[in-house]
């Protein structure tokens, strides 16, 4: 049985997507089956992946409504073990069209627990905002990992979250835990990144990934060539980094060390 797990922050740019992406591929590279759904409507996870959203027929607009059945929406990539369903522009209404529905808060829920029998890993990318399709990702899931920038307004925005999760499992999913704190965007160089992680560290202690993903120009190129950065440049510190946390991953999993 596989674990879902929701990678989510309300604030934008601290690498959600690079993150699923790359996390999603470092976990296939280590013989694990990955589902990767794109419950972002700017769709960066489906084009990070090779995918042109305009040629996507069938995605998760489809699948979340209903219309269509998970063999029709999921779609291979180049890498072997690591499947995709992904974003199209239909996606943009989904939000509008669910709000009238019964049971909204479960509609992807419903559909994605049975694919839980096929696959190791079901990892599921967030927009930036705290709408139905947030929802539904966070009710969906089994943990939640929370990616985080090294800067300033950065624990502001982790504040948020984390009463947003708190909420989240009081009232639709009891068992939601936190995967763990993956710190982003690192520059040893700068004393603020250090000072950001010595608080967060402090703070949240074990719930902090060991595993930092540095600021790296080749993990920035890689979404624009439609690769995930093993494929892009294996030997690159953005590639390493995100197989030391694939493995990290797979061992708080086996543990237990979610919280």
């Amino acid at each position: 049985m596989g674990d879902i797990i929701t990678i989510s922050n309300q604030k934008g740019g601290v690498g959600k997507t690079t993150t699923a992406i790359n996390l999603c591929a470092s976990l296939a590279a280590a013989d694990k089956k990955c589902l990767l759904i794109d419950c972002d409507p700017q769709g960066n996870a489906t084009t990070g992946l090779g995918i042109e959203k305009v040629n996507l027929r069938h995605g998760l607009y489809e699948f979340i409504l209903g219309s269509d059945q998970a063999k029709e929406v999921i779609t291979e990539t180049n890498l072997s073990g690591l499947s995709l369903i992904g974003a199209n522009a239909n996606l943009i209404g989904a939000e509008v069209e669910m709000a009238s529905m019964d049971n909204r808060e479960y509609r992807l829920r419903q559909q994605i627990l049975p694919l839980k029998e096929r696959f190791d890993y079901i990892i599921l990318d967030c927009p930036p905002s705290l709408g139905f399709l947030t929802i539904n990702a966070l009710t969906a899931a089994d943990s939640v990992l929370v990616p985080l920038q090294c800067e300033y307004y950065a624990l502001e925005g982790l504040s948020q979250l984390l009463k947003t999760v708190m909420t989240i499992k009081r009232g639709l999913n009891p068992s939601l835990k936190i995967a763990g704190i993956l710190l982003t965007m690192y520059d040893a160089r700068n004393n603020l990144a250090l000072q950001v992680e010595d608080e967060v560290r402090a703070h949240f202690k074990k719930a902090v990934f060991n595993t930092i993903i540095p600021r790296n120009i080749r993990l920035s190129e890689a979404p624009s060539h439609g690769m995930p950065i093993l494929l892009y440049d294996v030997k690159s510190k953005g590639a390493q980094s995100y197989l030391a946390l694939a493995k990290e991953l797979i061992v708080r999993g086996r543990t237990g060390r979610y919280g």
